[in-house]
């Protein structure tokens, strides 16, 4: 015999107390011989939303433990809603979601912490924090398909975005390191040390090493004179260094450069994270206004 017990969230759901999902605090709602239908409870990143129908919104979240979520939030747009504005962009928050069958539904959300707070009251911030949540959302093409680091990134980036006072930094350079280390995660960081056809070390020709001389976005990064194709660009070492300061985590290095080694450092980035994706990030022309 099972021991069931009632379910804090479904009023008319039984939960087997053997059942490891149910202690876990999700919940299986038994629907006779057609199975049960299991809840689940996550915690994610708002990163866009949208109309559907006269009252509702179909978010889409960046998950802890189920990647790129698409759930609908019912009711949300009533001026008596339930949710308030706990799903907008920006919010990380921790949800109770319940599997449709085109859609989920969003039933359950609590703000764990609403990044917009700080960020909508900063352009240059709020513009580069928007490139960010487009920039997640492409790098995590499947639904349901688990991207922790991802996530840990995206919040991460939004923290540091939202730093103020001696903490904080600029925008433009938050977005770059966001964007350099997203590439990295999927496996398309740039090569900044070796030439990206031939392999070939930077450094002197007498030890072995190649000058590398351009910086090619169809390549994979930095090239020697022998492999460089044309049309690559003549990046100054200064540019390189940047990047590989942002790459690598040395804000004191990065914050250290000139202007103009930011912004070549910016464009190119721009270009490399748009040609990998094969989409362009509509949210990156708003930035390179601010």
């Amino acid at each position: 015999m099972r021991d069931w017990a009632r379910c804090c969230v479904c009023p008319n759901a039984r939960l087997d107390t053997r059942d490891s999902a149910a202690r876990s605090g999700a919940c299986t709602r038994i629907c006779g011989e057609n199975g049960s239908v299991l809840q689940y409870r996550d915690d994610g990143v708002v990163l866009r939303t949208q109309k559907l129908g006269e009252a509702d919104r179909i978010i889409t979240l960046l998950c802890r433990q189920n990647g790129r979520v698409r759930a609908v939030a019912k009711g949300i747009r009533r001026t008596k809603s339930r949710f308030g504005a706990r799903l907008e962009p920006f919010t990380h928050v921790d949800v109770l979601i319940h599997p449709g069958r085109s859609l989920d539904v969003i039933t359950q959300a609590e703000v764990i912490r609403p990044y917009g707070a700080s960020l909508g009251a900063d352009y240059p911030r709020y513009t580069a924090g928007t490139a960010m949540l487009e920039t997640a959302e492409r790098f995590t093409p499947m639904e349901k398909e688990p991207a922790l680091r991802q996530f840990l990134l995206l919040i991460g980036g939004l923290r540091t975005l939202g730093e103020e006072g001696e903490d904080a930094r600029e925008p433009r350079l938050v977005l770059d390191a966001y964007l350099l280390r997203s590439l990295s995660v999927a496996g398309y960081a740039p090569a900044l040390e070796q030439c990206a056809r031939c392999g070939a070390p930077s450094g002197d020709p007498e030890s072995g090493g190649k000058r590398l001389a351009g910086f090619a976005v169809a390549a994979g990064g930095m090239v020697c004179s022998t492999c460089r194709p044309p049309g690559a660009s003549s990046p100054s070492p200064q540019t390189v260094a940047l990047m590989m300061a942002l790459l690598q985590g040395d804000w004191d290095s990065a914050m250290r450069s000139e202007n103009k080694h930011r912004v070549e450092c910016s464009g190119l980035v721009a270009a490399y994270v748009q040609w990998h994706l094969e989409h362009s990030i509509r949210s990156l022309r708003h930035v390179e206004r601010a």
